[in-house]
């Protein structure tokens, strides 16, 4: 199975005393240290005289990833904290789980608590509920381990395996993580600043970091059995065992996040090899993405008038390049009132709405024919259930069609789509296999394209590369006619508002919803710099950046007829 291997040497008993510590440690630091006794344990083997002292950060901060020599420790959930360590070679940077494990070893009493735990298999696989099984576990522990000296003068011993008291918490520790958790993942599981984690076979399993972008944890594979053993047991934790006749498995862990298994060397060169995309609790607000410039107010003001008016919107881009989250994030403009319909392969979509929906796609998995269940079918269901908005995941194919129906019937729908511009994502809703009508196009009323960038500095960024308004296409001449409202100037890292007093969808459709005649629809603008306004001083003086508080700040604003 999988090891933890360091990326410096661990000494054996602590090098630095507690007073020691203190003259060295930040007062935060300090109060970790003396809550978390394994976190102490931890720093005071550490060989900080050659690997230097790490900074603590309650909650790391963005800018810690510009930062030049990324020596921290911060905490996760449920008690564990992470060890980010500069490589010397520059390659990718150390990504280390401090457990109560990693400091106290246990691998010579887990067999012999193992074996005693077979003895209760059947009454542990029967708890569904997590912490009902949690709870029974930890009474199994107690009743099989002791911290009381045994008895060696002749009395009748009892049969409970002798163990000190930071080898109870190591143990408890690592049978709740295995038998409930996820094993040795567990802890990146449990970091909200991790999106995917993969192993591609044999050597470190690697870590995309919100913060410190790619780095390779301290989870190792030594060889292909010992990846193959682990690529099984993940199978059958999620009910979706991997085998030689069935070597391709996808499936949704508890938490939402999705996981993808290829087992063995006939079809994947490295040996088995798995991925997990995490699936993040809160959504990312916009007024988080405009603190990463991925936008600014402006563009969001932009963006409220246009899903507060039921306007169609595709959110394009290229893998991994933040569709999804500009996506969830911009349905905080959606009217509260709104009934939503979710629609995916994968839940990925959040929306902050009571009045919401989601569906998603099933597959018959080889039961009886007729069992399966696609976006296209979902798409049609959808229509029947009168939503002000239908969201799809990911438009792929011929669900398209379903897709623009429900725009030409009046609903408004949104969605990701694969494509690198707005001319890219043309060619390929009217060409094979979509097929749209090409004088159907106009019903998507905008595209925004969303891309990963790399910024003059070096650093690596997100950034919404354009807003577009689809404004029509002529037979006569078969060209499309499309508005580039905003754009990012890639020089300067700045965004450009060239739809200013020239905008289609604001002059032609918004300001008339909006009840302004025409001959003040210039007006419209004002409104966007008004909103903007209102963004910046909830985010820059009130500190509201939080995804539900600020739907729920905009949907008391309605109510109140302030936006």
């Amino acid at each position: 199975m999988a090891q933890t291997v360091l990326p410096f040497e661990f000494c054996p008993e602590p090098i630095y005393t507690w007073e020691q510590l203190q003259t060295m440690l930040s007062p935060v630091f300090l109060e970790a240290c003396e809550k978390s006794i394994f976190l102490r344990t931890y720093v005071a083997r550490l060989p900080m005289d050659t690997i230097g002292v790490p900074e603590f950060h309650p909650k790391p901060s963005r800018a810690l990833g510009n930062t030049e020599h990324q020596n921290f420790i911060y905490p996760i959930k449920e008690g564990l904290f992470v060890h980010l360590y500069p490589d010397p070679s520059g390659a990718r940077n150390h990504y280390v789980s401090i457990e109560p494990s990693i400091v106290v070893n246990t691998d010579h009493l887990m067999p012999r608590i193992e074996e005693r735990l077979v003895h209760w298999a059947e009454d542990i696989g029967r708890l569904e509920d997590a912490e009902e099984k949690r709870a029974f576990l930890l009474q199994l522990i107690d009743t099989l381990c002791t911290t009381a000296k045994m008895p060696t003068n002749g009395t009748k011993r009892i049969d409970k395996v002798q163990v000190t008291p930071a080898e109870l918490d190591a143990i408890r520790y690592r049978v709740l993580r295995d038998k409930v958790g996820l094993g040795i993942l567990q802890p990146l599981l449990l970091d909200s600043n991790i999106e995917d984690i993969s192993c591609s076979g044999v050597g470190h399993i690697f870590v995309e970091h919100k913060i410190f972008k790619s780095v390779q944890s301290s989870i190792t594979f030594v060889d292909h059995d010992d990846v193959d053993e682990f690529a099984v047991w993940l199978g059958e934790w999620i009910k979706s065992p991997v085998t030689v006749r069935n070597p391709l498995v996808d499936a949704i862990l508890p938490d939402g996040s999705r996981i993808n298994i290829v087992y063995g060397r006939e079809i994947s060169k490295r040996g088995s090899n798995f991925t997990i995309r995490k699936f993040s609790g809160t959504p990312t607000s916009v007024l988080e993405l405009v603190d990463f410039g991925s936008l600014n107010y402006t563009m969001a003001a932009y963006l409220s008038l246009m899903l507060e008016n039921g306007m169609n919107c595709f959110v394009v881009g290229a893998t991994a390049s933040g569709k999804t989250t500009l996506l969830n994030a911009i349905t905080a403009f959606i009217k509260a009132d709104s009934k939503i319909v979710t629609i995916e392969d994968t839940p990925e979509v959040q929306v902050p709405h009571a009045n919401w929906v989601q569906e998603s796609t099933r597959s018959g998995g080889g039961e009886k024919k007729g069992s399966d269940v696609g976006m296209f079918e979902l798409l049609r269901a959808a229509l029947r259930q009168r939503p002000e908005y239908i969201i799809v995941g990911e438009i792929r194919s011929v669900e398209a069609v379903v897709a623009f129906q429900a725009m030409q019937t009046g609903h408004g729908v949104m969605s990701t789509f694969h494509a690198a511009s707005v001319e890219k994502l043309i060619q390929r809703l009217t060409g094979d296999p979509i097929n749209i009508p090409k004088t159907y196009i106009d019903n998507l009323n905008l595209a925004v394209i969303q891309s990963a960038v790399r910024l003059t500095d070096g650093r690596a960024a997100r950034r919404v590369l354009s807003v577009n308004e689809i404004i029509g296409y002529d037979p006569i001449t078969e060209s499309f006619s499309f508005l580039e409202a905003f754009r990012w100037n890639s020089t300067t890292d700045q965004f450009e508002f060239p739809g200013y007093m020239n905008s289609y969808l604001l002059e032609q459709i918004v300001a008339i919803k909006r009840g302004i005649p025409p001959h003040r629809r210039k007006e419209i603008y004002n409104e966007i710099k008004r909103r903007a306004k209102i963004f910046e001083k909830l985010h820059k003086e009130k500190g509201i950046t939080d995804f539900h508080e600020f739907f729920q700040v905009l949907a008391e604003a309605r109510k109140q007829k302030l936006f």
